[in-house]
């Protein structure tokens, strides 16, 4: 798998002058690691650069450039969707890690400026002291997921139903061109300006939120301000069927008052109650009593979560939960009786266990990357209108039947979660486990300690193609019943059924920002 382009050596030579011996990473193991998503892997690049501040990003575009090498930036490595693999082995993979550090918190005008390779965790408890947090504040795979890669991918979790996907909270970035150069956006694009705001004429941020670094590599990210809610409530429902659930959680989502919301579906449900351990229940329990307004109303949760054990969801086959927030304890019931009132004709209120523990510890080990039996796993997902939830729901149902004698033959479950958007759609996940060995990836991202927990099994081929059709198969009912996708990295079929003049104007923006195609070709669909 080495790759050994002609140039090889004077480039890595230059990347060695510019960020040092250390932060050029040569090795086959390196190398292939970075180059390897959950999922899977395409080429192996020459040589992962790790830059430490917007000069060594330019300096590593202008060596690229100058050799044709292509630039494929990675943020924290949780990706499925092919974003940051090479498409070839003339490419330099610029890991963002070492871009980790908040450069400014400005609590008057109230925004933050951030470089791209800090995690959504550490941004969180840094604006945390200060009473202050952004408007979306990350997925739940936030410990790793960095601000950069929800920015290049767009993503959804934390405060999505109040605050839509992660886009929607940048106002302005720099980024770095394939040439070196920088591109301002927001109102940081005035010489006299700070980037407090993000329109002014064109919106130029928007352009490279979603671009999965196709357009440029972001150097710096300034992201919008609220006051951290001081109250927060929770409520959990269980429904009989999932149009019941489908139902329920957009009359939740119109009401606009939803901060956090998911759903999942039977599969899900037994490997949330399956996984419970002892550790984990104490470390929930002692996660609930620290994020709780006094002590009082502490183990008042604890004890309902104790009373509820792990029966909370049994008797349903779907369930949804949800988090509101506010300034006082009255704004949060008010909130949450709304909810109620929206989901209570479809659902029968069930004990909020899940949500108090993901609101108490909203950011969660990527153990997740495997399946709870140790399986591996992909997930693939499409956004919605509410109107369109049913129909997609049969139509993938009926690619399940087609394919349920091959899945059992060859040991692939499914399963699915879903997620609310703001007032206006949901993200259907459907969830894809399978029997198959343990890639270096995996080996490499999760602690040994829980990788022997865990069994282990034989090369599953016919399981790994078998996922592979299915995923076309959605992806085919996904396009045609009109969804949309965050992540599109290489996979999403970004450009099929667009528009003629939209695609257009995307390749001539493109070849505007990188007329030799070297910013991570391929990213998409480009």
């Amino acid at each position: 798998m080495s790759a050994n382009p002609q140039n090889l050596p004077e480039i890595t030579d230059q990347l060695v002058e510019l960020l040092g011996a250390d932060h050029v990473l040569l090795s086959d193991a390196d190398r292939e690691f970075y180059a390897m998503d959950v999922y899977t892997a395409r080429e192996v690049p020459m040589a992962v650069a790790q830059p430490g501040s917007l000069a060594d990003l330019q300096g590593i575009a202008r060596i690229a450039s100058a050799a044709g090498v292509a630039m494929v930036p990675r943020g924290g490595g949780a990706s499925y969707t092919d974003g940051y693999l090479p498409t070839t082995p003339r490419s330099i993979l610029i890991d963002t890690s070492r871009l980790n550090r908040i450069l400014e918190i400005n609590a008057e005008d109230m925004y933050v400026t951030v470089e791209p390779g800090i995690t959504w965790a550490d941004l969180t408890a840094k604006l945390a002291e200060q009473g202050l947090r952004t408007a979306f504040w990350g997925p739940f795979s936030g410990l790793k997921a960095t601000v950069g890669g929800s920015m290049s991918q767009n993503a959804v979790s934390l405060g999505s139903g109040n605050y839509g996907c992660s886009a929607e909270t940048a106002l302005s970035f720099e980024v770095v061109t394939a040439a070196g150069e920088v591109v301002r956006t927001g109102s940081a694009a005035l010489n006299s300006a700070s980037p407090f705001f993000r329109w002014y004429g064109p919106d130029l941020t928007g352009l490279f939120t979603g671009d999965a670094g196709a357009l440029g590599i972001k150097a710096k990210i300034t992201l919008r301000l609220v006051p951290a809610p001081t109250h927060h409530a929770t409520a959990s429902f269980g429904f009989n069927d999932y149009y019941s659930m489908a139902a329920g959680m957009s009359a939740a989502a119109r009401t606009g008052v939803v901060a956090d919301c998911f759903g999942l579906d039977p599969k899900l449900q037994q490997g949330q109650l399956g996984s419970t351990s002892t550790k984990d229940a104490v470390q929930a329990v002692w996660a609930v009593l620290k994020t709780s307004t006094n002590p009082i109303d502490g183990l008042v949760r604890v004890t309902k979560m104790a009373a509820a054990g792990k029966r909370f969801l049994s008797g349903f086959d779907y369930s949804s939960h949800y988090v509101v927030e506010g300034t006082t304890r009255a704004e949060v019931n008010a909130k949450l009786a709304r909810v109620r009132a929206a989901v209570s004709e479809h659902a029968t209120e069930i004990a909020n266990t899940i949500p108090t523990v993901l609101r108490a510890m909203p950011f969660i080990p990527l153990y997740p990357i495997l399946g709870p039996r140790g399986q591996r796993w992909v997930p693939m997902h499409g956004i919605l209108p509410f109107s369109k939830l049913r129909d997609f729901h049969d139509r993938i149902n009926k690619v399940y039947a087609d394919y349920a004698q091959r899945m059992v033959e060859h040991k692939v479950e499914k399963a699915a979660m879903f997620t609310t958007i703001s007032t206006t759609a949901m993200l259907y996940e459907p969830v894809f486990y399978w029997e198959d060995d343990r890639t270096a990836f995996h080996k490499r991202y999760l602690p040994q300690e829980y990788l022997d927990m865990l069994p282990e099994y034989p090369a599953n081929p016919g399981g790994r193609a078998l996922v592979k059709e299915m995923k076309a198969a959605i992806q085919d009912v996904f396009t045609t019943t009109g969804a949309t996708h965050m992540q599109v990295g290489k996979a999403y079929p970004y450009l099929r059924d667009r528009h003629p003049e939209s695609e257009r104007v995307l390749r001539e923006l493109k070849a505007a920002l990188d007329p030799q195609g070297l910013m991570n070709p391929g990213a998409l669909g480009l």
